[in-house]
């Protein structure tokens, strides 16, 4: 099935909302991630249906122009024109979890550039999500192109939710934003989101550059060290106060994004 058939009515319907938003992480609004020319070039683009937006990203390999789209959602002509500036062949789509915004075009990208879609196996088993070029992950780097990509397990606001690191980019989808953390819908759920943003923070350097799956105050692309400093999720250390803040009451409705 090609792009205008799958495709077309995502197109037809999101082009009217928001225009394509392409920045490079090397320029454009946000901080080098690298200083070296053969780092991997991340480029944000920014897609909307109604009053949802959504950060999704392009990461591209500038030595074989190999490229990994993360969360595409929403508008497929703005992944067209990302992998047209950029001269890109789209490799790898990988998944953080599967709500319906961060997996909207996954199988009909998938489909029509005939590349495989990566999600952990804890989030296929919890969700059911399937699809014809559906790789389990396995918790092993793997190289596209010259980039390493490394999936780091952070269960919380789902059961099988992943950030990628590449390079010096940490690709969080709703587990870690920069002013907060992803939602948890029961206690277990809160108990693992400190246990998996705790690994973040013996795991990740400070310099690291995190790029979540939406944007509330600060630009993506900040560093760790800046995270551990405004975000509050990230100073708690205990763990049942965490759990007991993160699901205090009046989180839900138009409350869900009021971190503190």
């Amino acid at each position: 099935m090609g792009m205008t058939d799958a495709m077309a009515w995502h197109a037809t319907e999101s082009r009217s909302e928001s225009a394509l938003d392409l920045h490079s992480a090397s320029g454009g609004h946000h901080a080098p991630t690298s200083g070296e020319a053969d780092a991997p070039q991340v480029f944000l683009l920014e897609t909307a249906r109604g009053v949802m937006k959504n950060n999704t990203y392009l990461v591209v390999d500038p030595v074989t122009h190999q490229a990994v789209a993360i969360d595409p959602a929403w508008q497929p002509e703005a992944y067209a024109d990302a992998l047209a500036a950029t001269r890109a062949t789209l490799c790898e789509i990988l998944i953080t979890h599967t709500h319906a915004d961060h997996i909207d075009l996954a199988i009909p990208m998938s489909e029509h550039y005939n590349c495989p879609v990566r999600m952990s196996r804890e989030e296929i088993a919890w969700s059911g999500f399937d699809a014809m070029r559906l790789l389990p992950l396995d918790g092993a780097s793997w190289q596209v192109g010259a980039m390493t990509i490394e999936p780091i397990l952070t269960p919380g606001h789902t059961p099988g939710c992943v950030c990628y690191r590449i390079g010096d980019n940490l690709f969080t989808g709703d587990v870690l934003f920069a002013e907060g953390c992803g939602i948890c819908f029961e206690l277990e759920g809160a108990y693992r989101m400190f246990d998996s943003l705790q690994h973040l923070k013996r795991r990740l350097p400070p310099d690291i550059h995190v790029f979540p799956g939406h944007t509330y105050v600060r630009p993506p692309g900040q560093r760790f060290s800046e995270l551990m400093r405004c975000n509050l999720y990230l100073q708690l250390d205990d763990r049942d106060a965490f759990a007991a803040y993160r699901l205090r009451k009046g989180q839900l409705g138009r409350k869900v994004l009021e971190f503190r």
